[in-house]
């Protein structure tokens, strides 16, 4: 008699998990609350560390924990209908054939083939490497994450067309930024903002942040390379491998027409990625904005292409349906935070973590915080979220244990980059795993080894940042 094999929960199943076990904690812990700073008369975004306080209990009760989930997805609406959208744009813009010729001669003109008629490896890793190097760039520079999702529905096929698999391509789009969001030098929006909320000179450290930048975008290149040289040899060792022999097939040796309507439609594919960058830094354009701009892409590509009003509708809808269940997730998942806040209990464990770090030995006290700092991002995947209730706490913390204010700024860096594409409370990761119809537990177990190289080197780096007393304070 065959046992049973061991199936990984559905991420339904681990999230209610995680919401039934938060709103018990709301009967457990004590309610406490940080007040929030006054900045020129208003209230900020960001605690005051002196202002921990008790505050009336609020017991999540079964009807409220339900309730939870609805007003989540209220919360992170604009993510929900980003994939419904960017989703059913890029079906419009597939259903031209643009893509798929497109993706044909990029991969002959770039990759090649040997005399024996195979692909060349060093041609094809060369062309992963420019994509790994251009992401951590963008996700240096102007801190890209939720930007480069719209890049899955063409580096998936692009992937498959090469000989790899949809991991491979969903890697592209989120190992790659999370690279240089991690390691980010300049990002205005992660770096800057915690700089900023401790006191340090603005961009401070560049030095040291260029070496660790440099360091994780070379390891995730390599780790996505060799992952993509075992399946394009053996393409059976790919846990996707089932998954994707169901997904249409680019044939690069067939003969497809790269025609004039082809190349139109993909410059203004390129038109648009071009003003989503230039809109991101000089008009600060947000979530909303770059769904609109991919919808409008998608309207235009279908015209072009020669399709009807209706038939443009009718691929719309085709796209945006294959993704419902990736776009709900992101509502339960948030809904994790909503228990939280309405128990008063988010502040309480905050600053037990907090609390942990202070009690350490000196010489333990920049794992410690790292390690709390990974904690919390469970709870807080926001970036932005995490610095505002953290950094304030943090900071002074890290004055009191004899740590400098940047080592404390990069255990945040870490703690909110690493994270945020494994945690099943990432808006961000949900939103690519369904862009790319890669179930959540195979992308963890996936990117799980990666993962833990990626804690090791920010261990390393904190170590040595703390031994050298990165500074200037």
């Amino acid at each position: 008699m065959s046992k049973k094999k061991h199936q990984f929960p559905h991420v339904y199943v681990v999230l209610f998990i995680i919401i039934i076990i938060a709103a018990v904690l709301t009967w457990i812990l004590p309610a406490n609350q940080y007040d929030y700073q006054i900045k020129d008369g208003k209230v900020s975004k960001l605690v005051d560390p002196n202002s921990y306080h008790g505050v009336e209990a609020h017991h999540v009760n079964p009807w409220e924990m339900l309730v939870a989930v609805p007003k989540g997805m209220q919360e992170v609406a604009d993510i929900i209908f980003f994939i419904f959208l960017v989703g059913g744009s890029f079906a419009i813009l597939q259903s031209t054939g643009a893509v798929e010729a497109g993706i044909k001669k990029l991969v002959i003109a770039c990759g090649g083939r040997d005399q024996s008629g195979k692909r060349s490896d060093w041609k094809d890793g060369l062309l992963l490497f420019i994509i790994v190097a251009a992401f951590s760039t963008g996700g240096c520079t102007f801190g890209m994450a939720e930007e480069a999702l719209v890049f899955i529905p063409m580096l998936v096929p692009l992937s498959i067309a090469m000989g790899y698999d949809s991991l491979v391509g969903l890697a592209l789009a989120l190992v790659a930024p999370c690279a240089g969001f991690t390691g980010a030098f300049i990002n205005p929006f992660t770096l800057q903002v915690a700089q900023r909320m401790v006191g340090l000179p603005i961009l401070s450290g560049m030095t040291y942040r260029i070496v660790i930048f440099i360091i994780q975008t070379v390891v995730a290149f390599l780790f996505i390379f060799i992952y993509a040289m075992r399946v394009k040899r053996n393409p059976q060792l790919s846990i996707m491998y089932e998954a994707d022999k169901g997904r249409e097939k680019i044939d690069l040796d067939a003969d497809t027409p790269f025609t004039v309507q082809h190349k139109i439609i993909l410059f203004v594919m390129l038109a648009t990625f071009a003003v989503l960058v230039y809109g991101v830094n000089a008009w600060g354009f947000g979530l909303t904005e770059i769904t609109a701009l991919f919808l409008a892409m998608g309207i235009i590509a279908g015209f072009i292409g020669g399709k009807g009003p209706s038939k443009i509708a009718e691929a719309f809808v085709d796209g945006s349906t294959s993704l419902t269940m990736g776009a709900l997730v992101v509502g339960v998942a948030r809904a994790i935070l909503v228990v939280l806040n309405q128990g008063n209990i988010l502040h309480t464990i905050v600053h037990a973590m907090g609390a942990a770090v202070a009690g350490l030995p000196p010489a333990l006290s920049a794992i410690g915080m790292y390690i709390v700092q990974i904690l919390i991002s469970v709870i807080i995947p926001s970036g932005s979220g995490m610095a505002a209730v953290t950094m304030p706490i943090m900071g002074p913390l890290a004055t009191l244990v004899g740590m400098t204010q940047q080592t404390a700024v990069l255990i945040y860096q870490f703690a909110d980059g690493f994270t945020n594409i494994i945690i099943p409370t990432s808006g961000y990761l949900l939103a690519g795993v369904a862009l790319a119809k890669v179930p959540y537990e195979k992308w963890v177990k996936w990117y799980a080894p990666l993962f833990g190289i990626f804690l090791v080197l920010g261990a390393v780096f904190v170590i040595i940042a703390q031994i050298i007393h990165f500074g200037p304070f």
